[in-house]
């Protein structure tokens, strides 16, 4: 009997022994698709804000950075961005044994990513459900809190870096004001809104000295006369438009991105809200990285690296676009060659040149054939969620190409704010690459 009660006594201490014993959750968090999904309610939020394309990149950016920045301090190759990026200052973080580095970045990016948006209580909803997941999954209370308190203090540092840039100071600066000279861009139909951001190059950039570095040679010189280079240029547009393929069409309506699309049928006006062009790429970057079966650090070093070029891509673009302030393919043709012409696509509220999707894009498919290289076969189903179908692509550069062609085919673009758009897009991705490490190498050795 007393050797039974020993037995007994022995299972029981057993048993009590392996139920305290902690699950592994190592394996909770591997790859980044919880980052991915909360990035994508970001996105659903800023189309449900109706954030500018410029604004949009800046909300893409800060959080990707700090959930970057606690995957650098997990350990391992990656270099901290502090001390690279444009005044963004170093500081040292100490993380206890209990901090579970994947969950800390996901913490920093829910964290940044709500505090630059209007609808906060969305992306709180999410945040909650993702770490209710996460918890039910084995993650120890003491862990949840330690690890989302240390991905907090991070977010806390890139928060107060993101106040410096001069973002909320350009809320209160001068609207822009309608010139009346005869090149000069015009509010376009429907709407006739009034220029955005017309101050975004006045935004601190993270790598560019200076928004003007890569400064675009003038737009060709305006005329009316029909055997100038202006006009002819105006009259591509026009006969493009006015033959276009289907392919040509799918092409321009698969890379439109125009958050201000307003629909007009007799007395009713509507609005039809869409992802922005920066917001279509942050999707690629995060379609290429599941492709690639990355870890969480790739995954968010390719979604920090892309956002960093997109934000400088739209600063340097729309230099260029309030210093040129040049008249849309609409208000020209309309005037002087059909005034009863459409372009395919809506006018966005904004100067023409450059083709803002041509410096964006060229930008980041740079960053992301350094991470994935030059033959990277995807399917980008970004804008299936928006009516569209998929569109398959050998590679970033031929994406990009794509992109930047669709605004001829839409209407809203001359040539010339493609082609240079594209190559301003290409130097800027090549002295980003040439300037921030992520790695123990510059991102361009990688």
């Amino acid at each position: 009997m007393k050797l039974y009660n020993h037995l007994l006594s022995a299972l029981i201490f057993a048993s009590l022994l392996l139920s305290c014993q902690e699950k592994d959750y190592s394996q909770v968090i591997t790859n980044g698709d919880y980052q991915f999904a909360a990035q994508k309610k970001l996105t659903e939020i800023i189309i449900h804000d109706i954030f500018s394309p410029p604004v949009a990149s800046r909300i893409y950016a800060y959080p990707s950075i700090a959930a970057y920045e606690v995957a650098v301090l997990s350990g391992g190759d990656y270099q901290s961005l502090m001390g690279q990026l444009n005044g963004f200052e170093k500081k040292d973080f100490q993380a206890s044994e209990d901090v579970y580095f994947p969950l800390a970045a996901l913490a920093a990016y829910y964290k940044v990513g709500t505090l630059l948006i209007f609808s906060e209580e969305m992306m709180q909803e999410h945040r909650d459900e993702a770490f209710k997941a996460i918890k039910a999954q084995g993650v120890p209370s003491r862990v949840m809190e330690a690890s989302i308190a240390f991905g907090e203090e991070v977010a806390d540092h890139v928060i107060a870096y993101s106040k410096q840039d001069n973002y909320h100071q350009s809320r209160s600066f001068e609207k822009y004001t309608i010139s009346s000279d005869p090149n000069a861009w015009q509010p376009t139909p429907p709407m006739y809104m009034e220029g955005i951001e017309p101050h975004w190059n006045k935004i601190r950039p993270f790598v560019l000295k200076s928004a003007d570095q890569f400064k675009s040679v003038p737009p060709t010189a305006f005329s009316t006369e029909v055997d100038s280079d202006f006009y002819r240029e105006a009259e591509e547009v026009f006969k493009i438009t006015k033959n276009l393929t289907k392919e040509q069409s799918d092409i321009a309506y698969f890379w439109d991105c125009n958050p201000y699309k307003v629909n007009v049928k007799g007395h009713v006006m509507f609005a039809e809200k869409k992802i922005t062009p920066g917001g279509h790429w942050m999707g690629i970057a995060a379609i290429s990285s599941k492709t690639a079966q990355q870890d969480w650090k790739a995954a968010a070093e390719t979604l920090s690296m892309t956002s960093i070029a997109l934000f400088d891509g739209f600063i340097a673009c729309w230099d260029e676009k309030y210093r040129s302030v040049l008249i849309r393919p609409e208000t020209y043709i309309n005037k002087y060659i059909d005034e009863d012409w459409l372009p395919l696509l809506q006018t966005p509220p904004f100067p023409e040149y450059t083709s803002g999707h041509s410096v964006i894009s060229n930008a980041a498919a740079e960053i992301l054939t350094k991470l994935f290289g030059d033959n990277f076969h995807f399917v980008d189903s970004t804008e299936v969620a928006y009516g569209l179908p998929v569109r398959e692509f050998k590679s970033f550069r031929l994406a990009a190409d794509e992109a930047a062609i669709s605004r001829l085919y839409g209407g809203i673009h001359y040539m010339p704010a493609i082609v240079h758009g594209s190559t301003k897009g290409k130097k800027l991705a090549d002295h980003f690459l040439q300037t921030v490490q992520s790695k123990s190498e510059n991102l361009a050795s990688n």
